[in-house]
């Protein structure tokens, strides 16, 4: 290749990473507790939240609201510098008595998936506590299922029972959400982060958006019946990864190109495109569990597989690839083994 016909070429890679990079790509941090005495697989302690919050502060990242943040992260409408948006699933009296207060001396808006037949337990808000804050500039509700049942379709489930058992939990939900706070957003987190290409055609015929549990940035080619959201719990929330976190870009590939999460084959293989800005040889690759492992690079498709087999319900795969600035470009995928015991 001529001299000046690779330089040109090298500017042009540079231009286009350099734009995907500055581009506004959405963070969503997920949360469930914020306490010091509820179980810690699901809480994050209120000193932590305290600091999370105050690193967004400290970095300058603006709080937006999610549906608003979605939307205008998937049009590309919506500048450059990241965003950051706050959910917390399963309406948590936690979240009515702490977060609510310290989120309010921030002025950050937040949304609240709410399981509507939990309102009301112990544990949990009550219809009044909801209302109050949905009242509030800034806070959202949103659909988090009825029952918080395992949506996913079962093995020895009938397709007629289970359209009927998930229609019946988003849609009574939907329905109570309505009559109770009158305007739902069109949104839904996925009850465990579990779904399946069935369940995200349910969501999309509702014109909703789908959260799940795997982590990463929201951008462009982000499909949105499978929007990833940080998990924000004591062990995955600490203040030494959460910039890498909070300043994460959305992987350049399609998402909603990527495979189903209900696996087949266990360990199972995740096979994305090796496109720019991305170079193999700065990839890093994760499994739950088994650490940082190896990845092939097949007729221009990168083919990531654990070495070992999974033994939990729901695990995932994580890659990673510096984005420039001290930024890394994150991509989860979510497994969900069928065969396991429902948690």
């Amino acid at each position: 290749m001529p001299l000046t016909a690779f330089l040109k070429l090298s500017l042009l890679v540079a231009i286009t990473a350099t734009a995907i990079s500055a581009r506004a790509d959405l963070v969503v941090l997920q949360y469930h507790h914020v306490s010091d005495s509820t179980p810690p697989a699901t809480s994050t302690s209120v000193s932590l939240f305290e600091g999370q919050l105050n690193m967004i502060s400290d970095l300058e990242l603006d709080v937006v609201d999610l549906q608003q943040g979605t939307e205008t992260t998937l049009a590309g409408t919506d500048g450059q510098g990241n965003h950051i948006a706050i959910t917390f699933d399963d309406a948590y009296d936690s979240v009515y008595h702490t977060a609510a207060p310290l989120l309010a001396e921030k002025a950050y808006p937040y949304t609240i998936f709410v399981n509507t037949e939990a309102v009301g337990r112990t544990g949990y808000m009550a219809w009044d506590q909801i209302r109050e804050l949905a009242e509030r500039p800034g806070v959202t509700i949103a659909n988090h299922s009825a029952d918080h049942g395992h949506l996913a379709r079962k093995p020895n489930e009938s397709q007629s029972d289970w359209q009927a058992r998930v229609t019946s939990s988003l849609d009574s939900a939907q329905g109570t959400l309505s009559r109770e706070l009158k305007a739902p957003a069109p949104m839904f987190a996925y009850p465990y982060g579990e779904f399946d290409e069935a369940l995200e055609r349910k969501v999309a015929e509702r014109g909703w958006y789908g959260f799940g549990q795997q982590s990463g940035a929201i951008g462009q080619q982000t499909e949105k019946t499978r929007l990833p959201r940080f998990p924000m719990a004591n062990a995955y929330g600490q203040l030494g990864s959460l910039e890498n976190k909070l300043r994460s870009k959305a992987f350049p590939v399609d998402t909603g190109e990527l495979p189903d999460g209900v696996i087949s084959e266990n360990p199972p293989t995740l096979v994305f495109p090796l496109v720019e800005p991305i170079d193999a040889n700065r990839l890093t690759c994760f499994a739950s569990g088994q650490g940082r492992i190896d990845f092939d690079v097949t007729d221009g498709n990168v083919e990531v597989k654990a070495p070992e087999a999974f033994n939990s319900r729901r695990f995932r795969y994580n890659c990673t690839h510096p984005a420039g600035d001290g930024s890394y470009y994150w991509l989860s995928q979510q497994w969900l083994d069928l065969s396991k015991p429902e948690d």
